[in-house]
């Protein structure tokens, strides 16, 4: 399997409570993320949230899906929500929030593996290709999420750390 490591930052003109709203009911999501198909509930978890499941379906701009389930491990309302995933892509997801003068500055922690054997053969090649499309979906959610909440984007990039 190979490892991607990716950090995404968005910043948004929203009240942390808003954003936080918004990323934790994942599936209402598929109204505002492009390329999000489906998220279907598997279980419910605890009241605070800690052992939500839920399976995902992305589309890839490249015309590849993704299918993976996710079981939420930590909650921090409203400045954490981490995440295992399990399926096509295995690994640890991690948003974190947090207040900045103008609004509420989101970053996503992405540490996964690729399972698909076809993904793992071209990865030595195409590696550059899927970083682009993981970029290209992050990209496209905060577009999204900040039309989803009627709110204009500060400023956006993926971190190299």
């Amino acid at each position: 399997m190979t490892l991607y490591r990716f950090v995404t930052r968005w910043r948004l003109e929203a009240p942390i409570d808003r954003v936080y709203q918004a990323l934790s009911h994942p599936t209402q999501w598929p109204g505002w993320w492009p390329g999000l198909i489906e998220v279907e509930p598997l279980a419910r978890g605890d009241r605070r949230g800690i052992g939500r499941r839920y399976r995902y379906t992305w589309q890839s701009r490249l015309g590849y899906r993704l299918r993976f389930a996710i079981c939420v491990t930590r909650v921090r309302p409203p400045t954490l929500i981490e995440a295992e995933a399990r399926g096509d892509l295995e690994g640890v997801g991690r948003w974190e929030l947090r207040e900045i003068r103008d609004g509420t500055e989101v970053r996503y922690h992405w540490q996964v593996r690729t399972r698909p054997r076809w993904m793992n053969l071209l990865a030595p090649l195409a590696r550059p290709v899927f970083t682009w499309s993981h970029h290209t979906m992050m990209r496209r959610g905060e577009l999204g999420l900040a039309g989803h909440l009627g709110v204009r984007l500060l400023a956006s990039a993926p971190v190299r750390e």
